[in-house]
């Protein structure tokens, strides 16, 4: 016999995993490899989203703190991860222009974003202190989310955060297709991961359209952080085009990086278009209204 209703996921069983894979993830192994620390990552932003899908229905205060946790966890792992994938942009970029690199060799800062660490054969006592940390966070968010009551959320109320969630990606979407500056195209994929990840919560309304959708916000948010990745590698180096001093290879180099960041963004901007237009309404992308659980 077939149900007559549809059950969206458990919300307080999601976020209990992505913590509890997060923990597992890092016991592994006495410090984390940059897959880890990627994986890591993607389940803090997860768990924040899902939370903030809640936070109406929930006491605000836990909440706060819990989003606060997951957020310094990310945070403290941030460096982790920038050192290495701007390592490989550039490692890349050095492949299809030797040139400019080798007239580039006297550049220090360059040279050190170049340069690979030696494998850790011991965690630092840095180490040990920011992985502690991370630790602490995941144990006392994991506790505090063991005794909220998510059982009977609104369905209702978790659709209007979405559409929140939406909006609120509409309106970047609008302000960086009319001026496309890093800080605010960093905000765009931030809020998008946001609308992606609590998504999830919603596809049994609608398994192969969510899925499509999923695919999509994924391609573009990996396009958006691989722009934010280059114009990182072109804050440390300290770049000002109006420079006169700026030698010709480093001017070369940055436009190289432009180009870059223009092909990444000329994928995203056809996804964006098409999701997040102004004037569509959230249940026409979706193809759901009604809740019923």
């Amino acid at each position: 016999m077939e149900l007559d209703y549809v059950k969206l996921r458990e919300i307080k069983p999601a976020l209990s995993g992505y913590i509890r894979e997060s923990q597992a993830l890092l016991k592994k192994s006495a410090f984390p490899d940059e897959r880890t620390v990627h994986d890591v990552r993607v389940l803090m932003k997860k768990s924040r989203s899902v939370l903030k899908l809640v936070v109406p229905q929930l006491e605000n205060a836990y909440c706060d703190r819990d989003i606060a946790s997951l957020r310094e966890v990310g945070r403290i792992m941030c460096s982790w991860r920038e050192t290495s994938v701007q390592r490989k942009i550039l490692k890349e970029l050095r492949k299809r222009y030797p040139d400019i690199f080798l007239q580039l060799r006297e550049n220090v800062t360059l040279t050190l974003m170049l340069e690979k660490h030696q494998p850790l054969t011991e965690p630092s006592e840095e180490l040990k202190t920011a992985l502690e940390q991370i630790y602490y966070h995941l144990n006392k968010t994991s506790y505090r989310i063991r005794f909220q009551a998510m059982k009977m959320m609104n369905p209702q109320l978790l659709l209007k955060e979405l559409e929140s969630t939406y909006n609120m990606v509409v309106d970047l979407y609008l302000v960086c297709r009319n001026n496309p500056k890093p800080e605010k195209l960093h905000e765009l994929r931030k809020k998008t991961k946001d609308f992606l990840y609590q998504l999830y919560i919603f596809k049994p309304l609608n398994p192969s359209l969510v899925k499509t959708l999923e695919r999509k916000l994924d391609s573009m948010t990996q396009n958006l952080g691989k722009f934010n990745d280059i114009s990182q590698i072109i804050k440390n180096l300290e770049y000002n085009y109006k420079d006169n001093t700026n030698p010709p290879a480093l001017n070369e180099l940055v436009i190289r990086l432009r180009e870059a960041q223009d092909r990444y963004l000329v994928k995203v901007w056809p996804t964006a278009y098409q999701i997040f237009c102004p004037g569509q309404k959230l249940v026409n992308i979706l193809g759901f209204k009604l809740l019923i659980i």
